[in-house]
């Protein structure tokens, strides 16, 4: 059976249940953070009793998630030679971490609890504020827990999902330190600002710290970011929880095999199937 919302959730601040004026203020105020700044964060959203459920949760499957080392590009595609020598297309940069596919989530586990809760997904898609949002589809990355070690770090990328919803269930003893450059790739890539981020010369970089239990909304697929290295013995837990812009979307098999591991036959079947134009 799966957890009460109530013990999950803090239902009292953030009232996602229960139509109302205090409702509507919240999905305005997260629209407004979305739209100038392509990130929005509710402090505390879950409860005391949900970060160690989730944490729990967490450290169960965390021998389950697949560790990949090597190096990346901001798109996860391979070199092109016949681009100049510093086009952000070959920009590769150290990337060690580790997540834990969808797959190992049970429906009654507490991450699922909170997805599948009747009103999360109308609240999410009331704070993404489009006619068309879907929960990803991707069997292997739906609803996945990242799992960060001492010295592992994600390194300038875009997300292939529209849309990344974060649950911050564990934090590092140092560093993991969330940097972003909202809203760069809406119009096109937009490779000179994404060079002048990978050269360390943009103003348009902007940082937060995420404390266990925080929910983020973040546009990852438009918006350039990346985790800073970790330090100390306790491991770094984020949940995510993906949502695109049409329904039946799933990694490309190229990033699918990077991250975790494994393509599985829908990857190949459905792979080039998305409406944009997007490297990734």
């Amino acid at each position: 059976m799966a957890y009460e919302p109530e013990n999950l959730i803090n239902l009292d601040t953030y009232p996602i249940h229960q139509a109302g004026p205090k409702r509507d203020q919240l999905v305005k105020t997260v629209q407004t953070q979305l739209a100038e700044d392509g990130c929005a964060v509710l402090k505390s959203f879950l409860t005391p009793d949900g970060i160690r459920l989730l944490r729990d949760e967490a450290d169960s499957v965390a021998p389950f998630a697949h560790s990949s080392f090597g190096k990346t590009n901001a798109y996860f595609t391979a070199d092109d030679p016949s681009l100049p020598a510093d086009h952000p297309c070959r920009r590769f940069f150290d990337r060690s971490n580790a997540f834990v596919p969808a797959d190992h989530f049970k429906i009654t586990g507490a991450l699922r609890s909170i997805h599948d809760f009747p009103a999360f997904d109308p609240f999410i898609k009331a704070c993404l504020h489009q006619h068309d949002v879907y929960r990803y589809a991707d069997p292997l990355a739906d609803v996945i827990v990242n799992v960060a070690y001492a010295g592992d770090g994600f390194p300038w990328h875009f997300d292939t999902n529209n849309f990344t919803i974060t649950l911050a269930i564990q934090a590092a003893d140092e560093g993991g330190l969330f940097e972003y450059a909202p809203n760069i790739r809406q119009d096109g890539e937009n490779f000179e600002a994404v060079k002048a981020v990978l050269d360390g010369v943009s103003d348009r970089v902007k940082s937060l710290t995420l404390a266990p239990g925080d929910l983020q909304l973040f546009k990852g697929r438009y918006s350039l970011h990346r985790v800073s290295p970790l330090k100390g013995s306790t491991p770094r837990y984020v949940a995510i929880l993906s949502y695109v812009e049409q329904p039946d979307m799933v990694g490309t098999p190229e990033r699918v095999k990077q991250l975790y591991g494994r393509v599985l036959p829908i990857h190949l079947e459905r792979a080039g199937l998305r409406r944009d134009s997007y490297l990734d």
